[in-house]
């Protein structure tokens, strides 16, 4: 029987890429150009936090490899609606927006306006206190696999219910970073332990795992429930796409265009304090 199935199998390979010499045509769904805004206004604890960006560019299309069209000429205004204050973005010329004038808060709300080509965007978002996070060492204890090194850290959530978090980690020589992000439904008011370890590629179910010398840098964030949710969206897609499945439907953001509501814009508009630290493996 072996010897059969083997023969049936490479006969059945032969016959597959013969027939997959025929060039087939995907007729591909095309969507608007829409406006892109990059408005994260991250304040590092410790600093000021009054020098922000934001970023403004075109959307493209889906399997587009040139790098998306710059968006200029565009007014951005940032205000406190707990104190009124007014924060004006000043066109740098290349798709950035600068201001170095911006007030951070814990607690307070902020507005985003954008006018573009006679057309407002506006968005609104909570800026909450991110706990301290504490770097504790390595370890293979707490990982999927006990023989890859893991980082470990610790943290101490508020008494306050609805904190929500989320983490970039960022392994010094890869292309991208991870995400993750957690609420503290079931850790309020508590000492939280959270590891590190990197995972298999969704592709090739291969890792690299961490070797001594390698250094990870760390961002968490205190993030609003409605950038959660958000979050939660955007990790889920780049996580879950094979091969084999469906493109990705277009995650709308919490930017409303007060024109013309069919004229979304991509992006979200977030205020987050944000603690940075590194770790480099033993």
């Amino acid at each position: 029987m072996k010897n059969y199935k083997n023969h049936f199998l490479a006969l059945l390979s032969t016959l597959l890429c013969i027939s997959c010499t025929d060039v087939v045509d995907v007729d591909v769904q095309t969507a608007p150009t829409r406006l892109v805004i990059e408005a994260s206004l991250d304040w590092e604890k410790g600093t000021q936090g009054n020098e922000q960006t934001i970023d403004l560019s075109a959307s493209t299309e889906f399997f587009s490899s040139g790098n998306a069209p710059i968006i200029t000429g565009a007014i951005i205004q940032v205000t406190d609606l707990n104190t009124g204050d007014l924060f004006d973005f000043v066109d740098q010329g290349n798709g950035s927006y600068y201001t170095d004038e911006f007030i951070p808060a814990v607690g307070h709300r902020y507005q985003l306006e954008v006018i573009y080509e006679d057309e407002t965007y506006i968005a609104e978002e909570t800026l909450f206190a991110v706990p301290d996070l504490t770097v504790v060492g390595q370890s293979k204890e707490d990982g999927f696999s006990e023989d890859d090194l893991e980082v470990n850290m610790t943290l101490i959530d508020p008494e306050e219910e609805g904190n929500s978090y989320f983490f970039k980690f960022w392994k010094r020589g890869d292309l991208l970073p991870d995400f993750e992000e957690f609420d503290d439904e079931f850790v309020n008011g508590n000492k939280v332990d959270w590891f590190y370890e990197i995972g298999e590629d969704d592709d090739t179910d291969e890792k690299e795992a961490f070797q001594p010398g390698d250094t990870v840098d760390i961002s968490f964030y205190a993030i609003s429930p409605a950038y959660l949710k958000y979050m939660r969206i955007l990790i889920n897609q780049i996580g879950g796409m094979g091969l084999f499945e469906s493109i990705p439907v277009s995650v709308k953001g919490n930017c409303i265009n007060l024109t013309n509501a069919d004229n979304y814009a991509h992006g979200y508009f977030r205020v987050t304090q944000v603690v940075k630290t590194s770790y480099t493996f033993e």
